[in-house]
């Protein structure tokens, strides 16, 4: 997560060449593009841990040092 180009809450996704920025409000691409499996797994990994990345957002938009929680991987 990049806090600093707030334009919603959102992380960076990057697949070889491609990246993407995904909405953690809408679990969809805000910008950027991403090859469909690739997307499909991001999407379904950001789903499962949408709370999670809501509470990370939060956390570093109210403290700004960098504190956040670990998100395990799609297994």
């Amino acid at each position: 997560m990049y806090f600093g180009d707030h334009i919603m809450p959102h992380f960076h996704a990057i697949y070889a060449e491609f990246s993407a920025q995904i909405s953690i409000v809408n679990v969809g691409i805000i910008n950027g593009h991403l090859p469909p499996k690739a997307l499909a797994l991001i999407i379904e990994w950001a789903s499962m841990y949408q709370e999670e990345l809501r509470i990370n957002w939060q956390s570093l938009s109210e403290n700004g040092n960098g504190i956040y929680t670990k998100i395990e991987p799609l297994k």
